[in-house]
């Protein structure tokens, strides 16, 4: 392990856990302090993080963040919660109207293309050097300037047909610029149906050149019997720097 250079994981992050509780396993595992990821998931999240091991490769993270990301969303509609997805409380809740496959494609045209989107309260954008998320705790509301985003493919996946009281969920394919907020878009789908959504369910599948597909899975870094196989999967910082060009 004390020979560790530096390289790049791909981990499929598991619900529950942030991504910085995925860099301190990866720092335990490598015995390293230099990790960082980039391109933070929340914890209901699931899917691809990006983890830089030691210094040759956290010097990319920023080029690694500019390529355009997938998701793979749920939205729950006829409800709106304080933090657009799960993990805030619920505070609007409206009848789910009966929407075929016409109406609900309607609504996803107006959010395709290039986009001015207001980051969430609660969210990592600092605002006098502190995130946003600290203010909305304590109940305050800093509104920071939309910014813009691209939209560069979004449909439906999955179980495709009507959705109304009895089918609340739509599942959703994205593919985005970076910076674009995944809560926010569900949000404004939900306002657009007017009824009102939030994501429940968020999975990244690719971002830039990554696939979720190449992905270590994120519970395999509790053992240290996995040290071998994770290494096996690292991406080597002359390899990575191969692909980017």
């Amino acid at each position: 392990m004390s020979e560790f250079k530096g390289g790049v994981f791909l981990i499929d992050k598991p619900a529950g856990l942030s991504s910085f509780g995925i860099v301190r396993r990866v720092k335990k595992l490598l015995g390293i302090k230099k990790v960082g990821h980039a391109g933070t998931l929340d914890p209901f999240a699931t899917g691809l993080l990006i983890v830089c091991g030691g210094r040759p490769a956290t010097k990319m993270i920023s080029s690694f963040m500019d390529g355009e990301k997938e998701y793979l969303a749920t939205l729950y509609l006829g409800r709106r919660t304080t933090t657009l997805d799960p993990e805030g409380d619920i505070v609007d809740e409206r009848d789910v109207p009966h929407l075929n496959e016409k109406e609900i494609e309607q609504c996803l045209s107006h959010f395709r293309g290039d986009l001015m989107q207001r980051p969430p309260s609660y969210s990592a954008v600092k605002y006098k050097g502190k995130p946003l998320y600290h203010y909305a705790r304590k109940g305050i509301t800093i509104e920071k300037e939309p910014r813009p985003v691209t939209i560069y493919e979004l449909e439906r996946c999955g179980e495709r047909g009507a959705v109304g009281p009895i089918h609340p969920l739509l599942k959703l394919r994205v593919v985005c610029s970076k910076g674009t907020y995944i809560r926010t878009l569900a949000d404004d789908i939900g306002t657009k149906l007017g009824c009102g959504a939030y994501l429940q369910e968020l999975r990244r599948t690719r971002s830039g050149v990554f696939s979720v597909q190449q992905a270590i899975r994120g519970d395999d870094l509790l053992e240290p019997s996995e040290y071998e196989r994770v290494m096996a999967g690292m991406m080597s910082v002359e390899d990575v720097q191969k692909l980017l060009q």
